[in-house]
């Protein structure tokens, strides 16, 4: 009896989505030809995967699949590995078209040894971190250089021979009948991956891959004044290429976590100060939050609801530079909704003393002045 497409990912038929993504991850991960290279059978276990999470990742064709099974999805007119279109977008999704997972399965004409691919990883950081710049320790899973073998993929004290398979080219060339006739392409050697050698002794470690795939760390130096959404890229970070070949790198997508005393605008920050109405009347001082500390900041009477305040130089650094943004201060002005009889009749008091003279707003009478307060 085939294996069925739950079979394929190891999941059971009512899998979620994210359960069936995670699946086809690992069993990617484990198939990667950067640690299976000499494996000829994991090109065709990954194909099969990738065709089992096509199908099951989508929730049309996975109803299908469910109900009349392979047959079903044929008749309705999706044919697996009719070219493995649909599956390069998978991979892609996955790993990114750089990636050697994505380059070996679906192109040729690849000679000498792989380079590594990229990986990317992210990190969250306060916005006092982006005052100062930090570091950050990461780990990630990535394909690294066996240590005993150096990557070399032989036993230590052992030769390396030239490839019997291709002549030491690293190439075969593979020849298709088609409706046009013979196709030949040429790509790299399943013997020896297209590295053109092969070790007489397999490294123990690696099996002779010359590669391992495990957890890696690295400690990122993250500069003052990054943004949310920029990346870091780190050459040579990611994994490890064939021997010879280059590292790929690695990209940390940093993240700067919200800060509820502030919203930042590029190099600004804009905060909010509360005060009550008698304050705002007859002045008063008040705390403004910095990343440098509590600010005394003094209100002069008859401050106004919605004023701006700026505190020059308290806001973050630009990138690659020492300046300094601003800290821009907002007065709202708290006017109480719930008065006792005696509150209300001392304001009705103070009411029956003000006069226009005291209501003007600083003294400016202008119709377009006095919106912009109201509305500010």
């Amino acid at each position: 009896m085939p294996e069925d497409y739950y079979e394929r990912l190891s999941v059971e038929r009512g899998a979620s989505e994210a359960e069936i993504k995670k699946a086809f991850r690992r069993v990617a991960r484990e198939l990667h030809p950067d640690v299976n290279r000499h494996d000829p059978e994991a090109e065709e276990k990954f194909k099969r995967a990738a065709e089992a999470y096509e199908v099951l990742s989508d929730p049309e064709r996975r109803r299908v699949y469910d109900a009349y099974g392979e047959e079903g999805l044929r008749s309705g007119g999706w044919s697996p590995r009719a070219g493995f279109g649909d599956l390069e977008d998978v991979l892609a999704s996955f790993f990114g078209r750089g990636d050697p997972l994505f380059g070996d399965l679906f192109g040729f004409g690849r000679a000498g040894p792989a380079a590594g691919g990229d990986v990317a990883a992210a990190v969250e950081i306060t916005l006092n971190e982006v005052l100062t710049g930090t570091k950050r320790e990461l780990s990630f899973d990535a394909v690294s250089a066996c240590e005993r073998c150096r990557g070399n993929g032989a036993e230590p004290g052992t030769p390396i021979r030239s490839c019997s398979g291709c002549g030491g080219t690293g190439q075969i060339r593979r020849v298709s009948q088609t409706a046009f006739g013979q196709l030949v392409r040429a790509g790299p050697c399943d013997r020896c991956g297209g590295a053109g050698r092969v070790p007489e002794q397999p490294c123990e470690e690696c099996g002779g891959k010359g590669r391992v795939a495990g957890t890696r760390t690295w400690e990122v130096e993250i500069p003052p004044g990054i943004e949310s959404g920029q990346r870091i890229r780190i050459t040579g970070g990611g994994h490890a290429g064939e021997a010879g070949a280059r590292s790929g790198d690695l990209y940390v997508l940093v993240r700067v976590a919200e800060d509820e005393r502030f919203r930042r605008e590029g190099a600004d920050l804009v905060t909010v100060v509360e005060v009550s109405a008698t304050e705002a009347m007859l002045g008063t001082m008040v705390s403004v939050p910095t990343l440098d500390g509590d600010h005394e900041l003094d209100l002069a009477p008859g401050t106004q609801p919605g004023e701006r305040l700026v505190l020059k130089g308290r806001g973050l650094p630009e990138l690659r530079s020492s300046r300094r943004g601003d800290e821009h201060v907002f007065v709202n002005v708290i006017v109480p909704a719930r008065l006792s009889d005696e509150q209300r009749e001392l304001a009705a008091r103070l009411g029956e003393t003000l006069g226009k003279e005291n209501l003007s707003g600083n003294g400016d009478r202008g119709l377009f002045s006095r919106m912009r307060r109201a509305f500010r």
